[in-house]
């Protein structure tokens, strides 16, 4: 099927703009259009993104509805709070293009969640960006996928979202975790945190050093995990979330556990991930034994799991690893997108990451 889509992306000297931008640029069907930014507007891409050389020269429009309309398709990659107006203005001009908004803004069903851990007004709700979300009572994606094909607005999920999320979900739908117990604990690369300029993220603090953020529950990813988590299945959610930065460009290492539902042999509980996963083209549940590094997804928009049981703590441990900008981000909006126009879904997208 041939039908190439013109693209406009706000926020393309962040890394997420820089992400999407690199992956659109080998997209079979994918044509860019305009390229805007807030504080870099009146620059040349290529000062902020050197290595996208194709569009090195490119001009960063302001971020105006104006600079946006009549492309096919609008990528929001903006700080989290902004997309929701911009969104609103497009379709007050009656544009129709597909909207993906790589920001929180329209990720919550739940608006006094949003204004709980966001502290502004809620934005709506858009479909769901993650093709691999478990329904209850479903032992494949098949619904969430339906809900993306055709979709017009899409909410991409948070990184450590998409990384908890894949790793916990198949327990949750064959019930066989308690998922009123979690822990998870991860390792993030500091891409995560954005471009801004703050004193722990100079070099010169990072290197060497691995240091938690938003501990004690207080991180804004909580309600969205525990959202997809209910989604599959899961009557209530309790989870506790510390990630941490170590000394890395990109990558997420998300190690969560589960009680195990007694009298659930560990055989089950493998067979629970493999069936899951056993069809997805960028999931993959390892072999017994072998574990999922940052490293080998580099680039790629793969997830590496691996599940095991804690017989003595009567636990179950999976442990995901995603690079953040790619299945975390940049990625999972395209492989969305593709769904949406009824494209393969694995299109313009990397199974294989970049070593070493």
């Amino acid at each position: 099927m041939h039908m190439t889509f013109t693209v406009a992306v706000a926020g393309a000297s962040g890394y997420a703009g820089g992400e999407i931008l690199r992956i659109l640029l080998g997209h079979p069907e994918a044509k860019i259009g305009a390229l805007t930014a807030h504080s870099n507007a009146g620059t040349p891409l290529g000062s902020h993104q050197p290595h996208l050389r194709s569009l090195a020269d490119r001009m960063l429009a302001p971020t105006a509805v104006d600079e946006l309309t009549g492309h096919d398709v609008v990528v929001l990659a903006l700080p989290h709070g902004a997309s929701g107006e911009l969104a609103a203005a497009l379709a007050d001009r009656g544009d129709h293009a597909i909207v993906l908004d790589l920001g929180a803004d329209h990720r919550l069903t739940d608006a006094a969640a949003w204004q709980e851990y966001y502290g502004s007004p809620h934005a709506g709700t858009w479909p769901y960006g993650l093709p691999e979300l478990l329904h209850a009572g479903e032992k494949t994606a098949a619904q969430q996928r339906a809900e993306l094909a055709s979709a017009r607005r899409i909410a991409v999920p948070g990184c450590n979202v998409t990384a908890v999320t894949l790793g916990l979900q198949p327990g949750v739908a064959a019930g066989v975790i308690e998922p009123t117990d979690l822990v998870a604990v991860l390792a993030n690369g500091y891409s995560g945190a954005g471009k801004s300029l703050k004193t722990h993220l100079l070099a010169s603090e990072a290197l060497g050093s691995a240091q938690p953020y938003a501990v004690g529950g207080s991180h804004r990813h909580i309600p969205e995990i525990r959202q997809n988590l209910a989604v599959a299945g899961a009557p209530d959610v309790t989870i506790s979330f510390t990630p941490t930065l170590v000394p890395m460009p990109r990558g997420i290492l998300a190690t969560a556990t589960a009680r195990l539902v007694p009298g659930t042999d560990p055989a089950t509980v493998r067979a629970a991930w493999q069936e899951a996963y056993a069809d997805e083209p960028f999931v993959q549940l390892l072999p017994e034994g072998e574990w999922p590094s940052t490293a080998a997804t580099l680039g790629a928009n793969t997830a590496l799991v691996q599940v095991a049981v804690d017989e003595r703590a009567g636990r179950v441990v999976t442990v995901t690893a995603i690079d953040n900008l790619v299945k975390g981000t940049a990625g999972g909006a395209v492989q969305s997108l593709n769904l949406a126009l009824g494209l393969p879904e694995t299109a313009g997208l990397a199974q294989d990451g970049v070593a070493p």
